[in-house]
């Protein structure tokens, strides 16, 4: 059985709906399938769908974590303001107690970020519904 068959079958959002897809341009989420599905081995916990602004690009760059510089030996073009792409969920917490944290798309946002961050929290800086 294969790790992503060994999540939740179908994945859920924060919202106890199907997760909807995050991205495919660029193409997201840790088994790079556009949605931020998670399992075993994502110890990362690529599980919230972010809008990328150029404050958290910066701060991620800041930080150490640099998305948004292209490394064409990963086939990644780098992000930009406006991409939406699944974060690890304990590195939006961190931007959030920086004051840095994107916004995000809560359909898109895998469940078992609520096991790190309240709902509450992340409402305060969805898109889909402000």
């Amino acid at each position: 059985m294969s790790d992503k068959q060994l999540t939740m079958d179908p994945s859920l959002n924060v919202l106890g709906e199907d997760l909807k897809p995050c991205s495919t341009s660029p193409v997201t989420g840790f088994f790079r399938d556009g949605c931020c599905n998670t399992g075993a081995a994502d110890t990362g916990k690529h599980t919230v769908c972010c809008i990328m602004t150029k404050e958290f690009l910066a701060f991620s760059k800041y930080i150490g974590n640099d998305l948004s510089t292209p490394r064409p030996e990963f086939h990644f073009a780098g992000l930009k303001e406006g991409d939406r792409w699944c974060l690890c969920v304990d590195r939006w917490l961190q931007a959030h107690q920086e004051d840095a944290e994107p916004h995000i798309v809560l359909e898109s946002t895998h469940k078992n970020a609520l096991e790190t961050v309240p709902l509450e929290v992340f409402m305060k800086k969805a898109m889909d519904i402000n």
